[in-house]
């Protein structure tokens, strides 16, 4: 989600008008990987035909704790139980999610969710829906990321960067959002937080850059702002190099 045209508002909208009840998908998964499950998810689902039963789980139970089996299997395994709606099947996911080979740590985590919510779908009859973003979040809240770079080529003042923490602070507790880094160098500024749903976090940034740059507009007005994942520090330079270039 990048701060580009429309996109921001019709990924808000999107989120606002969905009916049923959310749920996120909290550990940080790349996004590539969340779209080969749900694929590979889609295609098992098809060809399931029969319940399972007592020998069903009990051979699932023994191949999964073998530390040899096969990945693959262990992952079609996975798979089969995040369908079903027996607690069992949700059990098994959440014992095997607690201590996962290390190629499945994130195929588990999305197997469990989904079985919880299959499972929360059919006692409620409400439907169930879940969002996935490649940083994820926690509880109601998606984990995003934001790069702010400074209007000017010479490194921000002391001022600016007592300006900068201070109203990022305050807008940013103001709305409910949790702060996990806060990072102001020489010519930009890094933000990763949680934000509630809820909150439209563009115009809540727009606000924050404005107060800022009530001071000396030392902020750049444009922003990029994602829940796909962080920049590396090569990527923050590219952009630098291209800002100054136009």
């Amino acid at each position: 989600m990048e701060r580009k045209g429309d996109s921001y508002k019709t990924f808000y909208d999107a989120v606002q008008n969905m009916d049923g009840r959310l749920h996120i998908i909290e550990n940080r998964i790349p996004v590539e990987q969340q779209i080969e499950y749900i694929i590979y998810t889609f295609n098992v689902r098809k060809r399931l035909r029969k319940k399972l039963n007592d020998i069903d789980y009990d051979g699932f139970m023994e191949k999964l704790e073998h530390v040899d089996f096969s990945i693959k299997e262990k992952k079609r395994i996975l798979t089969i139980l995040a369908s079903s709606s027996e607690v069992r099947a949700y059990r098994l996911l959440e014992q095997y999610a607690q201590n996962p080979d290390e190629e499945l740590v994130h195929w588990a985590s999305m197997a469990l969710l989904q079985s919880r919510m299959t499972i929360e779908s059919e006692l409620s009859g409400e439907k169930q829906v879940y969002l996935s973003t490649g940083l994820g979040g926690k509880g109601e809240k998606l984990r995003l990321y934001v790069l702010i770079l400074s209007s000017q080529k010479e490194p921000f003042a002391d001022y600016q960067r007592k300006v900068i923490e201070k109203e990022f602070m305050y807008f940013l507790l103001k709305n409910d959002c949790e702060i996990e880094r806060l990072n102001i160098n020489d010519q930009y500024v890094e933000l990763v937080f949680l934000l509630p749903i809820v909150v439209n976090i563009k115009k809540m940034l727009d606000i924050i850059v404005e107060e800022c740059n009530q001071y000396g507009n030392f902020l750049a007005k444009s922003y990029l702002m994602t829940n796909v994942k962080e920049l590396s520090q090569d990527e923050i330079n590219q952009r630098l190099s291209k800002y100054w270039k136009s």
